[in-house]
């Protein structure tokens, strides 16, 4: 599976909101958007699946997209 992406991250998040990508505001408070408890773990699973791993309570935190793609983005190998 490829590695995650900003857009593809921004589509899935839409995708559980019911919105489409452009619809979404990288600040919006995503929680404040519409997104749950129940929907976060899923996407973390989504993203785990693609090999980011991200903790719910770091992403529960800063609940926006600019917050969360550095703790999704792939990491350079060493």
């Amino acid at each position: 599976m490829e590695p995650l992406t900003y857009a593809a991250v921004r589509a899935d998040i839409a995708e559980a909101l019911y919105l489409e990508p452009h619809e979404l505001n990288d600040t919006e408070d995503l929680f404040a958007a519409g997104l749950d408890s129940v929907r976060l773990i899923g996407l973390i699973e989504r993203w785990k699946s693609r090999g980011a791993a991200p903790a719910f309570a770091d992403l529960a935190e800063q609940p926006t997209l600019t917050a969360w793609w550095p703790l999704l983005a792939p990491r350079a190998a060493p």
